[in-house]
């Protein structure tokens, strides 16, 4: 440890000891700017062999019995560290170098478990309900559900779990070490969000050499640390799974990632139900996701997907109103007023007429070419007419004489405004 980093560490224990009651949260405020305080922490945690050890032990501890939530907050951002010193000592057979650690974590675990009164708290938890919306799920997204009537009886009601109450401990033993351990991790999960990089980063790595160490992993991982098995239960991996969740979604993608392979991995070989549940459900609701946020100072959240609620109907779609639209527009005859604006600059719907250009037509009209130039829009004209016309076969004689008239009425009213005078029209005829 350097000179500087030790020197860090005892003007910081030494200046909260000489600190009225009044002006505790003003100091507690101002720790965040003391950028160089953290890290020198973090090298006197890993060094079990430290003398600053134990008094700094005891300030973490006298912060979280303070009762100041901030500086709670800055003394369970450690935890990760700590923890991974109590189980590596454990595993090296050297409780001796450990006990400031326990003391300080047996202190935190009885002030949590008791409320203001010193009764023994009962956590409760709420399960959410599948039918029911939430951050996590939609119900339109699981699909239908049976409406039976078990599940409309049960339709409104709630889950609640409790957690508690939890006998206090003197001390770390096989049997209640990683009981004590779950719980301070539940802790530390309930203050995630206010958590920096560095304790994201410290609890990715506990999770990747607890689940590890003494398995054919290790060697993958080149970790050259304890080759000693640590005995884990399924609770504590997923505490674990929990936090490593938060870290992945907040910037710590590939750290969290390798921890909860590993977690996983452990948890295939100790065939552990709930662990193995859960990490596979957040290892599947981030496949394919993108998890690019490297943003680790802004704002803290889990991303997830929500599907909209509001129903959204595209303005193509294909209906049977709009289908009969379409086929009476294509089958509308062609009516006076389409004529006249047609000759007048409007574009001409092109009408294919299938006959040989001199073939006389029922009507007694022709579509050969007139020399005069109006050949052309009057054989369109024509054709379009003689079209109308053939269709009119399987009316009545009386209709279709009355069609035919009308007809020729509009053909020569197009040929008097095409050619300027009504005379010369009437003269081709």
């Amino acid at each position: 440890m350097l000179a500087m980093d030790q020197g860090v560490v005892e003007e910081w224990l030494s200046e909260f000891k000489t600190l009225p009651d009044s002006a505790v949260s003003t100091y507690a405020a101002s720790l965040k700017d003391k950028g160089a305080l953290v890290p020198a922490l973090y090298k006197v945690i890993r060094e079990n062999y430290s003398d600053l050890l134990e008094p700094v032990c005891h300030q973490l501890f006298e912060f979280y019995r303070s009762g100041e939530p901030q500086l709670q907050r800055f003394t369970l951002q450690f935890l990760p560290e700590l923890l991974w010193s109590l189980l590596s000592v454990s595993a090296a057979r050297d409780p001796h170098t450990s006990g400031c650690i326990e003391a300080l974590l047996l202190g935190i675990y009885n002030l949590e478990i008791v409320d203001k009164d010193g009764q023994s708290k009962v956590l409760s938890f709420t399960v959410p309900s599948l039918s029911k919306p939430s951050v996590y799920h939609e119900p339109s997204a699981i699909g239908s559900m049976a409406l039976t009537e078990g599940a409309l009886a049960n339709h409104g009601l709630s889950r609640v779990v409790y957690s508690g109450p939890h006998l206090q401990r003197e001390t770390f033993t096989a049997q209640n070490r990683f009981e004590v351990l779950t719980f301070l991790l539940l802790c530390y999960n309930a203050a995630l969000s206010y958590m920096t990089s560095t304790s994201l980063q410290s609890l990715c790595q506990l999770s990747s050499r607890v689940c590890i160490c003494g398995y054919p992993r290790q060697q993958m991982r080149r970790y050259k640390g304890i080759s000693t098995r640590m005995t884990v239960t399924s609770e504590f991996l997923v505490q674990l799974i929990t936090g490593i969740h938060y870290a992945l979604c907040n910037g710590e993608v590939e750290l969290g990632s390798k921890a909860l392979d590993d977690v996983l991995y452990r948890a295939q070989l100790e065939l552990f139900p709930e662990a193995l549940l859960v990490g596979n459900a957040i290892k599947s609701s981030l496949h394919g996701a993108a998890l690019k946020s490297n943003n680790k100072e802004g704002a803290r959240s889990i991303q997830v997907e929500i599907t909209p609620t509001s129903s959204r109907i595209s303005r193509n779609a294909v209906t049977s109103l709009s289908i009969r639209g379409h086929r009476w527009k294509r089958h509308e005859p062609l009516s006076l007023v389409d004529s006249e604006t047609a000759h007048g600059g409007v574009v001409i719907p092109e009408i294919s007429v299938t006959g040989v250009s001199g073939e006389r037509m029922p009507n007694g009209d022709s579509l050969r070419p007139r020399p005069d130039g109006r050949g052309q829009i009057d054989g369109d004209m024509l054709g379009a007419t003689s079209e109308v016309s053939l269709d009119l076969r399987g009316h009545d004689s009386g209709t279709r004489g009355q069609e035919v008239r009308r007809q020729k009425s509009v053909r020569r009213l197009v040929e008097n405004e095409g050619s300027g005078s009504a005379s010369t029209g009437r003269s081709q005829y």
